[in-house]
């Protein structure tokens, strides 16, 4: 249990690293996306475990990992400024 723990906040840390490294102009501070990543990495292997009952450590991993990328995406921001039409235009 402790071994999925720690690897799923390693796991989180290094999604996290990564976006933040990759997408620096479309996300917010890189403290906030480095927490992020890592609380989405251990919600996804708490709720993994809950719900395989111990399925094994690499469905462990991959729940975790699907949590934690979907709790990044959460904190994009859009790419460019949108442009807004008016009704009639």
């Amino acid at each position: 249990m402790i071994l999925e723990a720690l690897s799923s906040a390693m796991l989180g840390l290094v999604l996290a690293w990564a976006a933040a490294r990759r997408l620096p102009h479309r996300l917010p501070a890189r403290p906030l996306v480095l927490s992020t990543g890592v609380a989405g990495a251990l919600l996804g292997a708490f709720l993994t475990n809950g719900a395989l009952d111990a399925g094994g450590i690499l469905l462990t991993l991959v729940g975790s990992a699907a949590v934690s990328v979907a709790s990044l995406s959460l904190l994009l921001r859009p790419a460019g400024r949108l442009r807004r039409r008016s009704a009639t235009a």
